[in-house]
């Protein structure tokens, strides 16, 4: 019965978490004869944490923030504009704001908007204003040239010490080839098949290792490794049009005729199987595209609740809690980082081995 409650106790606990995460608290002022202190907002954290920015969040020190800001690069109507993000100022009516070569830009929720005539909003409250192209340097960006010269500085090595030694491996080369293995005859070589396999081999080990790092590196709480590239559904998205594009431009006669003459189904059902077949071309990379970004976002959303329930119930007594089953979900984490790169690489092979194999 003791445990039976417990139980129950947690899930009721789990359950009010997850309320206040799904439903935004209002800020709610407590006034006092000196300062002003705004309640926790956990909806607020969570978003702020998840999504991308210009900066990167180190610390706060007596109530002051401290960034390290990154650049921002627009194309505007008057050409090309720079400056450090840190340049973004409150004015007198709370907009975020800075004023470079005549023009004046605002950002709301990360976003960069012409301001000049002031922000302007709809019924829902969304900016109307235009944009400028942004080409800006985010979190998101930064982590994912860091990813990607960590994977030179690694890959690079590895390639040059296979060209001096054809024997057994040694350094770096030793550690990378039982992973490099592992990609080649437990995903590619299944899926593709022994012929055709190879062609497709830099692109598989790409995607597998770019997401991994990607994600170790978003579990990182301290900079410069704050960012988590597949938490970005453009960047998840990008990675799935790669995919979608190498499937269908490999795509043979026996998969293009799958798709606009089904075997085996009656001419008079193939105005309604062409239109499903073509779906499922679409279907196959946003699934991917989805799958990437869900799981990790909803880890990073999790460990934040739970952290946010210490803050939440303003009580030491329920950081043991907190932080054991925070410990526990970064346990998990590490293993969907590399169960994530895995599946995402593995469905990546299975859809172009389908675009190329031959028609028996």
């Amino acid at each position: 019965m003791i445990a039976q409650k417990s139980v129950e106790r947690f899930f009721l606990l789990v359950l009010f978490v997850i309320s206040l995460g799904l439903n935004a608290q209002e800020h709610e002022d407590a006034h006092s004869e000196e300062a002003t202190e705004e309640a926790f907002n956990p909806t607020e954290l969570i978003n702020h944490h998840v999504s991308d920015s210009h900066e990167f969040h180190i610390a706060d020190w007596n109530g002051h923030a401290i960034s390290m800001p990154l650049p921002v690069i627009l194309w505007t109507e008057n050409g090309l504009v720079t400056f450090m993000s840190s340049e973004f100022h409150h004015d007198e009516t709370g907009e975020v704001i800075v004023e470079k070569n005549g023009q004046k830009f605002a950002r709301v929720h990360d976003e960069i908007y012409y301001a000049d005539g002031g922000l302007n909003f709809d019924e829902a409250h969304h900016v109307t204003n235009s944009r400028p192209l942004n080409f800006s340097i985010t979190k998101n960006v930064f982590t994912l040239m860091i990813t990607a010269l960590l994977m030179l500085l690694i890959f690079i090595p590895v390639a040059n010490s296979y060209k001096k030694n054809q024997k057994a491996p040694k350094g770096i080369a030793g550690f990378m080839e039982p992973l490099i293995v592992f990609v080649r005859d437990d995903i590619a070589r299944p899926n593709i098949g022994e012929k055709k396999y190879k062609k497709y081999m830099p692109y598989l080990l790409t995607v597998f290792f770019l997401i991994w790092i990607g994600n170790l590196f978003g579990l990182i709480p301290f900079f410069p490794f704050q960012g988590t590239l597949t938490n970005d559904i453009l960047f998840t998205g990008v990675l799935a049009t790669f995919t979608f594009l190498l499937t269908i431009f490999s795509g043979n006669k026996a998969y293009w005729g799958h798709i606009f003459a089904t075997p085996g189904v009656p001419k008079w059902l193939l105005p309604i199987m062409i239109p499903v077949e073509v779906l499922g071309m679409f279907t196959k990379p946003f699934a991917l595209m989805i799958r990437l970004f869900a799981n990790i976002t909803a880890g990073h959303i999790i460990i934040l609740s739970l952290m946010s329930l210490i803050f939440i119930f303003e009580s030491a007594a329920v950081s043991p809690i907190s932080i054991g089953f925070s410990l526990f979900m970064y346990g998990l984490e590490l293993l969907v980082a590399a169960l994530q790169a895995y599946v995402f690489t593995l469905l990546s092979a299975l859809f172009i081995g389908q675009a190329v194999e031959d028609h028996h």
